[in-house]
């Protein structure tokens, strides 16, 4: 079981997350293919934590799972206390708008509009009103180092600023949690590393817990955590 490592005696009611027996398999052409197999996770706020490994062990799985974009076969997800997945559909559907950032490999930023109208859009969906969400995008923008980028179409714009706007975007109404799946695996070493340096900024700034799915050690090296997946199960790895 990966847990923390605080000395401290935390109970699971105390924890910002935890996972319990959290199994997921898929269909393939008539065979049942067990991708997790008992995944256990505890995190606080603010933790930062890598899962790192080869290709098809499971990573983006969890991950989907964490941010509630799939559903588990059987365990359990808590977070503050609550059971993510005995949410009605509104309530799920706010725990993804409100309480989580996304940032993917492939950013799905919307090519045709700014960066601005790109990071605005979580706030639109929330309900925030067009003055607010724009005041909250512009904010975020600037603090990830595209002021001079704001209205820009997003396929004008480098990879390394796309993936800037794609994380704006993620933390736009600021997230308790921020899900990244390979968020450097499609730049260059000078754009990873202001991505690497960004993140980590944007956890200490915002107390963001992060959980990063990477190839990259050297950002895996950056976080407080790093796990695998080895048989189905997560576990923790030495620093």
């Amino acid at each position: 079981m990966v847990s923390s490592e605080n000395t401290d005696k935390k109970t699971d009611a105390d924890r910002l997350i935890v996972v319990r027996e959290l199994c997921k398999s898929f269909n393939n052409s008539g065979s049942r293919i067990d991708i997790l197999k008992g995944v256990n996770l505890e995190l606080d706020a603010g933790e930062t934590i890598a899962v790192v490994g080869a290709s098809g062990i499971g990573k983006s799985t969890l991950l989907h799972l964490l941010g509630a974009l799939d559903r588990p076969d059987s365990g359990t997800f808590f977070f503050q206390g609550e059971d993510v997945f005995l949410f009605d559909s509104l309530k799920l559907a706010r725990f993804r708008n409100e309480f989580v950032g996304y940032v993917f490999q492939f950013h799905h930023l919307l090519p045709e509009f700014s960066a601005l109208e790109n990071a605005m859009m979580p706030g639109l969906i929330k309900g925030l009103g067009k003055k607010k969400a724009r005041k909250a995008a512009e904010s975020i923008l600037v603090k990830v180092g595209l002021k001079d980028r704001l209205f820009y179409r997003v396929g004008k714009l480098s990879g390394g600023e796309q993936q800037r706007v794609a994380l704006a975007r993620a933390l736009v109404l600021k997230p308790v949690v921020l899900l990244a799946d390979e968020p450097t695996g499609n730049l260059d070493k000078k754009n990873s590393e202001q991505v690497h340096e960004l993140l980590l900024e944007l956890n200490r700034e915002f107390c963001v817990t992060l959980v990063v799915i990477t190839h990259n050690m050297e950002l895996a090296s950056y976080m407080s955590r790093r796990a695998t997946i080895i048989d189905g199960k997560l576990v923790e790895l030495e620093n």
